[in-house]
């Protein structure tokens, strides 16, 4: 089935509008795989650049490589807890990506999954996580908050040039960044991060650290 422009009534596989943003209900379908030329599968690339929203549908289990590689325009990923597995970039190079939400029972982050999202700031792992391979998040300039849970293998360079890694370059190599990130949120001072990172956070919570004025 072609993906293609049309107002749904319902939340079924197509573009509509969406809370103000032009919105791809996606339903697994592999829609790129990386080799444009003479590919088939690369639908219109004007219609492409035009998403500015990707809503995963209950029940996709694994968001293929390439598939959103260069999306521009996509500023949220919105994933419903199916998917399992994120593969190799995915969603690489959406320069206007912001915020994403992750599947709660997402296992697997490939390479550069999410590489070069240069606008994307911060980043919440589940708990399910076990594995993000090299690069995934690497050259995400301006990624500073990123939560990940002491469990969670890292692969090489997953964090390579962004933002948080350039802070402590001078203090850290690499590597020990990438352990210091997986123990983060032991450390006592970490407390409120770790409350706000959690999957369900409360005010009553956080109003347990920081007094509610």
């Amino acid at each position: 089935m072609k993906v293609t422009t049309h107002e749904w009534q319902k939340f079924v596989p197509g573009v509509r509008m969406y809370k103000g943003l032009k919105t791809l209900f996606y339903n697994g379908e592999i829609l790129w795989n990386g080799k444009c030329f003479g590919n088939p599968l690369v639908h219109d690339k004007k219609e492409r650049q035009s998403w500015e929203q990707i809503v995963v549908l209950p029940g996709v289990k694994m968001i293929s490589s390439w598939t959103f590689n260069r999306c521009k325009s996509i500023k949220r990923i919105l994933m419903t807890d199916s998917v399992q597995r994120i593969e190799e970039a995915a969603f690489s190079s959406c320069t206007s990506l912001v915020f994403v939400k992750l599947s709660m029972r997402l296992e697997y982050i490939g390479k550069a999954a999410f590489y070069d999202c240069s606008s994307l700031y911060s980043i919440f792992i589940p708990m399910s996580c076990k594995e993000i391979v090299p690069e995934a998040f690497a050259c995400c300039s301006k990624l500073l908050i990123f939560n990940v849970s002491s469990h969670t293998m890292l692969g090489i360079s997953v964090l390579h040039s962004t933002d948080l890694i350039e802070r402590y370059r001078n203090r850290y190599e690499e590597n020990e960044v990438h352990e210091w990130i997986r123990n983060m949120n032991a450390g006592e001072m970490y407390i409120l991060h770790r409350i706000c990172a959690s999957e369900n956070p409360s005010l009553q919570a956080i109003n347990a650290v920081i007094p509610a004025k």
